[in-house]
């Protein structure tokens, strides 16, 4: 067996072919303590030096019979670090071919020690003692070599690692700077949209109130108006009218405070029966489209407001293709995990229009929801279709995307909730005739406008009602404790002091029972039932409050009659 590298690195290594040379070495080293191995020939030399040893004692005429060519490449092949000592013990010949000879031995192995033989045992361990304490201090700079390109190799993968986990860390950095801008710019974009949310919803209030005193007093003018050029006047101030409220229609629709009266609906017959009305409003320069998906979920939404987006961003989509082009309309289920991640994690219905027009750049997209806001000529919209489409989406808990390219057009989706409820038959939505007859009821009108409250009352006393007013819920209240007459309440919602809904919880203690109808122009923060029925919308016509009232002061009576009897003037009570 060769040992183990300590014991190999201690090996002295003795070629000697000639008599018992090689015997007599290998004792001598035996009393100094030193292991040895005698070689068989240079061969047998190169083989153990390879393996291992501290020194090499050889005598001259070793290297005259096997030569020292693979030696010298062997010596020459040795690392930075060795310096291989040979101890070479030459005769006494002293000719110029033994000089060269001796010389050329020195040349090409490097450490070569030569000894003249005959020489005494002391002086020969002497120098091989000395020739292994330097060997062995080669060994020990290899060790010293090895422990510094280990370390320099852990060294640079802890580098390495480092710089990776460094280079990790600033990628995680820089993806959370990325997502710490989208969440503050998402979030200045809520506020915002929050802000202009509450602004439009009180400007909304207002003019609600002031365009139900408009509308009302226009409606009473007409039906009283004989003069046929007053009347076309009032028909052009009522169409005006009727569109600013269209507009605080949209504006409640964005700030998400209006009244949805969400059911399941099926999103594909709603726009396969929007095909008429698309090819009229669009016209015949674009050509609509629609893929729709065969197994398409049930979706939850207010129908008519569903309508309203559509139209809203057909038109849009229209506007935007001047020269005409393709119109779009498809519908998908969207699961979960495949939506945008605004919206909470469920199903979604997804309504699609897309056009093939001019795109947005990213400055328009970025204001595309904002009510007002609008790309069209002067005159050509009000900018509040998108800002309307975002809200009722929105509210309804859903959400809108937008997709764009420049010179190839834009396409809107609009996420609705799935829901599995099983759609109920609707009612049907031809108008009633009105049944305006005479009664002797007396209705409480509660409202803190003035001009909203005589308008309301003017309205009901043309249909026959005693009207008694208060100005807002605690005079209301007040009414209710003296025991006063009246047999329904109608009562504005936003109010001060005390709203409509905390006025009538009050009345209702006192009054158990008697049936109430809210107006309203803007529900604001309070808390209605969604699912709240009695409601009357504002700005309304006297139809409007007509059927209303008859339907609660006398359910299943006189909507059934269909009766209707002309307006009466004003009965104002006596002072």
């Amino acid at each position: 067996m060769p040992g183990t590298p300590e014991q190999l690195e201690r090996r002295v290594l003795v070629l000697a072919p000639i008599g018992r040379d090689a015997q007599a070495a290998a004792q001598h080293l035996a009393a100094g303590k030193l292991d040895s191995v005698v070689c068989d020939g240079v061969e047998g030399l190169l083989a153990k030096l390879r393996e291992g040893a501290a020194i090499a004692l050889v005598t001259e005429e070793a290297f005259l019979r096997g030569g020292t060519q693979a030696l010298e490449k062997w010596v020459a092949q040795q690392p930075p670090w060795s310096d291989f000592p040979f101890i070479v013990l030459t005769s006494r010949a002293t000719s110029t071919v033994a000089q060269a000879y001796r010389v050329r031995l020195l040349e090409r192995l490097g450490n070569v020690s030569l000894l003249e033989r005959p020489l005494n045992a002391v002086s020969l361990m002497s120098a091989i003692h000395s020739a292994v304490r330097a060997r062995r201090r080669q060994y020990e700079v290899q060790s010293h070599l090895i422990d510094r390109e280990t370390f320099a190799a852990q060294l640079e993968s802890q580098v390495r690692e480092r710089t990776k986990q460094l280079k990790e860390a600033n990628e995680r950095l820089r993806q959370e700077i990325i997502d710490r801008k989208q969440v503050e710019a998402a979030l200045q974009q809520a506020q915002k949209m929050e802000v202009l949310g509450q602004m439009t919803g009180g400007i909304a209030h207002d003019f609600n109130n002031l365009l139900t005193a408009v509308l009302g007093n226009l409606e009473l003018a007409t039906r009283r108006g004989k003069d046929e050029n007053i009347r076309r006047y009032l028909d052009g101030a009522t169409l005006a009218a009727q569109r600013g409220a269209k507009i605080t229609s949209q504006l409640l629709a964005f700030s998400r405070i209006q009244r949805l009266q969400t059911e399941p609906i099926d999103l594909n017959a709603i726009v396969t029966s929007m095909g008429d009305l698309l090819v009229r409003t669009i016209g015949g320069t674009v050509r609509i489209e629609s893929v729709l998906e065969p197994k398409l979920w049930r979706a939850t939404a207010d129908p008519s407001q569903i309508e309203s987006v559509i139209l809203n961003l057909a038109v849009n989509a229209r506007d935007a293709m001047p020269d005409g082009g393709r119109l779009t309309i498809a519908t998908a289920n969207v699961a979960h995990g495949s939506h945008p991640a605004e919206l909470a994690p469920g199903d979604y219905v997804c309504v699609s229009v897309r056009d093939t027009g001019t795109g947005m750049t990213d400055e328009v997209l970025r204001k595309a929801f904002e009510p007002f806001f609008t790309t069209k000529p002067v005159g050509s919209g009000t900018g509040l279709g998108l800002s309307q489409v975002y809200g009722i989406a929105k509210q309804t808990g859903g959400t809108v995307a937008i997709d764009t390219q420049i010179g190839k057009g834009t396409m809107v989706r609009v996420y609705l909730p799935r829901t599995s409820i099983i759609s109920v038959a609707r009612p049907s939505d031809v108008p009633h005739p009105v049944p305006l007859r005479r009664h002797e009821a007396t209705i409480l009108v509660v409202d803190d406008d003035k001009d909203v409250r005589p308008l309301a009352s003017s309205f009901l006393e043309s249909l026959g009602y005693q009207v008694v007013t208060a100005d807002g819920g605690h005079a209301a209240v007040q009414i209710a404790d003296t025991g006063a007459k009246f047999d329904l309440v109608l009562i504005d919602i936003a109010m001060p002091e005390i709203t409509g809904v905390e006025a009538m919880r009050a009345i209702l203690k006192k009054r158990p029972g008697v049936p109430f109808l809210y107006m309203t122009g803007y529900v604001g923060s309070t808390k209605l039932d969604p699912s709240e029925q009695r409601v009357l919308k504002k700005p309304f016509t006297i139809a409007e409050l007509a059927a209303k009232v008859e339907e609660l002061l006398f359910p299943g009576d006189s909507v059934s009659s269909g009766k209707v009897i002309p307006l009466k003037p004003p009965v104002r009570p006596a002072s």
